[in-house]
């Protein structure tokens, strides 16, 4: 009777897999849609398209991954509306959802006065804006390369302003860019430098 217990409890643990989607639609911006999902364990995928067969995965430390489901967790893992009574501007249409199992929950909201959900927007928008970075400095690595230096400004800027989530991510394409004697001397200095900073902020 030794197998019994593995078998009982594994459709417990199964189901102990929590998962936080984030979307927000906004057309006329750039990017116009995205998607980000956060797994409990700290895996997570990025979209900018619902049909997205190749999103970009990154893993969010732990600390992070914490702080985000704990957010979740005070906004009730999203049981309850979060629209502001009050006429704004349209900011794009965000939509958190819950899954655990059978447990599903979502709600959309363009704005709130939530402080929870605010500071969980935040996050969304710290992700979206690494993300961003990350794609800006590999398409200038592929198309551009008198253009990679002006995308590591602005992922400089993102960096010392405490923008970046996982920033780690971003090590192998600085690395590339650094030892690669193409581009140009203060590019790579630079693409240098910033993995140095990831690296020691770590």
């Amino acid at each position: 009777m030794s197998w019994v217990l593995p078998v009982v409890l594994l459709p417990l643990l199964a189901s102990d897999s929590p998962r936080l989607v984030y979307s927000k639609s906004f057309p006329g911006s750039v990017p116009a849609f995205v998607e980000i999902s956060i797994e409990r364990n700290g895996d997570a995928t990025y979209k900018e398209a619902l049909d997205d067969d190749q999103p970009l995965k990154f893993q969010l430390a732990q600390a992070d991954t914490t702080e985000i489901f704990g957010l979740a967790e005070k906004l009730g893992r999203f049981t309850h509306p979060l629209e502001a009574p009050v006429k704004v501007a349209f900011m794009g249409m965000k939509t958190y959802r819950f899954e655990n199992g059978a447990e599903k929950n979502e709600v959309k909201y363009n704005f709130s006065e939530d402080s929870d959900a605010r500071l969980l927007q935040d996050w969304f928008e710290r992700i979206v804006e690494t993300e961003q970075c990350l794609i800006i400095l590999e398409r200038a690595a592929k198309y551009d390369k008198l253009g990679v230096n002006k995308s590591l400004l602005l992922l400089q800027t993102f960096f010392e302003r405490k923008r970046l989530v996982a920033p780690q991510q971003l090590l192998p394409l600085l690395d590339r860019v650094a030892k690669n004697e193409t581009y140009m001397h203060m590019s790579r200095e630079r693409a240098a430098g910033l993995a140095d900073a990831i690296r020691a902020s770590k």
